[in-house]
């Protein structure tokens, strides 16, 4: 099985976060974590000092796939060359947010565990307003400076371009069937957006 290539610790960490994010972090004991890596308990020690070292290490390599995958604030990504092209990479992280296994799994968990860790709160807060807000403002910083868009505040562009998409995908996660549906409205925003401050 591929599952039994892969190095124990990633085992680990992969039943974990499936875990954590079926049962939330309290639900779920080492023991469980290890059966389900496909291990014996006290193994799963020669890795980890305990369930709190495997949610830190969870977090850790989260942060990093997010980044690289999504962008951050130290790196925004291509700076669009149209408002076409600034809607379709926006639709395209949007996408990548729902639909790719590993972020489906942290949001989940982010979304359970929010309101019982005060580092998981603010870790949901981060990633799910200010650093989108912050990689959209660099973008229309950048856009206003090549004359794509007309000349405004970057920074409340940013908020009045990404708040409600976060809104909506709360709803798709509410209203999976609807899916489709409130993708395409997302993307008649964008297209409103786009010709209200195109230069």
């Amino acid at each position: 099985m591929e599952t039994e290539k892969k190095p124990t610790k990633d085992r680990i960490l992969e039943s974990a976060l499936t875990l954590f994010a079926e049962k939330g972090y309290d639900g779920v004991g080492v023991d469980l974590i290890a059966e389900n890596a496909g291990i014996k308990g006290p193994s799963l020690y020669k890795h980890f000092k305990g369930k709190e070292d495997i949610l830190d290490a969870l977090i850790d390599r989260a942060v990093r796939y997010y980044q690289t995958n999504f962008g951050s604030a130290q790196n925004p990504g291509k700076t669009p060359e149209s408002m076409d092209e600034l809607i379709a990479i926006s639709m395209a992280k949007i996408r990548f947010t729902l639909h790719d296994e590993m972020i489906k799994r942290v949001r989940r968990l982010l979304t359970i565990e929010q309101f019982r860790s005060r580092k998981i709160s603010l870790l949901t807060t981060k990633y799910n307003i200010d650093i989108v807000q912050s990689i959209y403002k660099q973008i229309f910083t950048k856009m206003i400076e090549n004359g794509i868009m007309r000349a405004g505040n970057p920074e409340m562009l940013a908020i009045q371009f990404a708040s409600p998409v976060s809104l909506f995908i709360q709803q798709i996660e509410r209203e999976p069937e609807h899916e489709q549906e409130i993708l395409q409205r997302i993307e008649a925003y964008f297209h409103f957006f786009a010709e209200e401050h195109k230069a």
